[in-house]
């Protein structure tokens, strides 16, 4: 969706970008009470890669997270999916974004348990009243490592393999962004490093972008880019990060 420009609105990111915020800012409370949990923060996220976005606890990861995928609003500022700023939708258009365009994975699965693995899949595209792109969802499948488990309701799964289906939903519709929130908070580090994995492949083979909020610094080595918030302000980023780096940038958080 191409959404005219004003002279006194930011130009959204270019095209190359899935995703972007300019001069976010989200304020909680007022006057002496006032949290500014985003504080005139900027950033974009480009296609086809994957960055993992880290901070201390109170830092406003999770915060821009949500405002990025339209689940809250901003104060003052902008924030894009593509090319579509997302202040210009009402209620009903933002709801259809976020269902064509976004794709999302939480440390909790949010399965629905009386439908089997397949069916969770392709829940998000059978509400649009559509049955999808199905060599594509094949390839998810395959890629994730399900194809043996469709018919298989939640209670049947390992946590593993509910976030493999997780994963696998999140993929299924082609979005254009894919948002991760703490996404192995609830898995052993061996079935998160397979989650983390296909993670990887999905934006690596399958062309994916992911935006994934986390504190562990083994997963954020499986991105390709870290952006670090403190106080609600980007501080640093790293760029094809390893767990000793993130971890010791991290050690310097509150000097």
């Amino acid at each position: 969706m191409r959404v005219p420009q004003t002279a006194d609105v930011p130009a959204p990111p270019p095209p190359a970008n899935a995703a972007g915020a300019v001069d976010a800012t989200k304020v909680y409370g007022k006057d002496d009470n006032e949290v500014r949990a985003l504080d005139g923060v900027t950033v974009a996220f480009e296609r086809g890669r994957f960055t993992a976005i880290m901070g201390p606890s109170g830092s406003g990861k999770s915060t821009l997270m949500h405002c990025l995928a339209g689940l809250d609003s901003l104060t003052s500022g902008e924030v894009f999916i593509g090319e579509t700023r997302l202040s210009t939708l009402n209620d009903k258009q933002l709801t259809e974004l976020r269902r064509t365009a976004v794709g999302f994975i939480f440390q909790a699965y949010n399965l629905v348990p009386t439908l089997n693995a397949q069916e969770n899949i392709t829940l998000p595209l059978l509400l649009g009243g559509t049955s999808g792109d199905q060599p594509w969802i094949d390839r998810v499948i395959d890629t994730v490592g399900l194809r043996t488990r469709l018919k298989h309701r939640p209670s049947e799964l390992s946590g593993g393999q509910q976030q493999r289906v997780a994963v696998a939903r999140a993929l299924a519709s082609k979005p254009t962004i894919i948002f991760a929130d703490e996404p192995t908070g609830n898995l052993d580090s061996r079935t998160g490093a397979e989650i983390l994995s296909f993670m990887r492949t999905a934006v690596t083979e399958l062309g994916q972008t992911i935006v994934m909020v986390t504190h562990d610094p083994v997963a954020a080595s499986y991105a390709d880019r870290v952006v670090f918030l403190n106080d609600g302000r980007i501080v640093d980023e790293m760029h094809q990060p390893t767990a000793e780096r993130v971890l010791e940038r991290m050690k310097h958080f509150g000097e």
